[in-house]
C-alpha cells in the first residue's frame, strides 16, 4: 500500500509540474513568433486587385525583412510598405503608444489577429535619382523605355509628368496599372517606410511560388 500511495503522489506532482510549464511554454513560443515575424519574416493577405494578375485577391505572402539589410531595393522587386494616405496616418498618429495598438501589434505578430491593412503591396519601378515618366502608354527611366515583362501583353499606364526620385525614395507601382492606388496618386515612398521584400506566395497552395 505504501509504493501504490507513493506512486499517486509522484504522478500528482508531475501534473502539477506539467501544468505550471505549460504556460510558460505557449508565452515563449508565441514571443518567439513574435519575434521571428518582427525581425526576419511575416506573411501578409493582399487585400486588393492592384497586384493583379501576378497576385491574386486573398492570395498570402511572405515578406523578408532582412533582403534589404543585405542589399538595396531592386527595380522589378514587390515591396511592402507603410500606407503613405493622411488618412493612414492620422490612424496611426491617433493609435500611437497606446496600449491597445501593442496588444494588436502583438496578436497579428503571432497569427491571433488577422493584420492589419495598413500597408501596401506594389512593385518598385524607378530608384533613387533616377528620372521616371508616363509617356504614351509606357514608363521611361531616364528617357529610355522600361521593358516590363510581368505586365500582361497590351498593357497601358496612364502618362504623367517627368520627375526626379530623391535620394532615400523609390517610385511604386501596381501591376494592375488601371487600377492602383500608387506613386501616380501619393509620390515617392521614403525608403525608411518598407516593411520588406515579397519573396513568397504561400496560399493558394496550388499556386504557391518564389515571386
Amino acid at each position: 500500500m505504501t509504493h501504490l500511495a507513493l506512486n499517486r503522489d509522484g504522478r500528482g506532482r508531475s501534473w502539477t509540474h506539467t501544468a505550471r510549464e505549460v504556460p510558460i511554454l505557449v508565452i515563449s513560443a508565441a514571443v518567439l513568433a513574435f519575434l521571428l515575424k518582427t525581425l526576419v519574416a511575416q506573411a501578409f493577405y493582399i487585400p486588393s486587385g492592384s497586384m493583379l494578375p501576378q497576385l491574386q485577391i486573398n492570395d498570402r505572402v511572405v515578406v523578408s525583412k532582412l533582403s534589404y539589410r543585405l542589399h538595396d531595393p531592386r527595380r522589378g522587386d514587390i515591396v511592402v510598405f507603410d500606407c503613405p494616405a493622411v488618412s493612414c496616418v492620422n490612424q496611426k498618429r491617433a493609435d500611437a503608444g497606446g496600449v491597445r495598438r501593442l496588444l494588436r501589434k502583438v496578436a497579428e505578430g503571432v497569427g491571433v489577429v488577422q493584420p492589419s491593412t495598413e500597408e501596401f503591396i506594389k512593385r518598385v519601378i524607378a530608384l533613387p535619382g533616377e528620372t521616371v515618366e508616363g509617356r504614351d502608354g509606357a514608363i521611361y527611366i531616364d528617357g529610355r523605355r522600361l521593358t516590363e515583362p510581368y505586365l500582361p501583353p497590351g498593357t497601358i499606364t496612364s502618362d504623367f509628368a517627368a520627375l526626379k526620385i530623391p535620394t532615400e525614395h523609390l517610385w511604386v507601382m501596381g501591376d494592375n496599372r488601371g487600377n492602383s492606388s500608387d506613386s501616380r496618386v501619393f509620390g515617392p515612398i521614403p525608403r525608411s517606410t518598407v516593411v520588406g521584400r515579397t519573396v513568397l506566395r504561400v496560399w493558394p497552395i496550388p499556386n504557391a511560388s518564389f515571386l
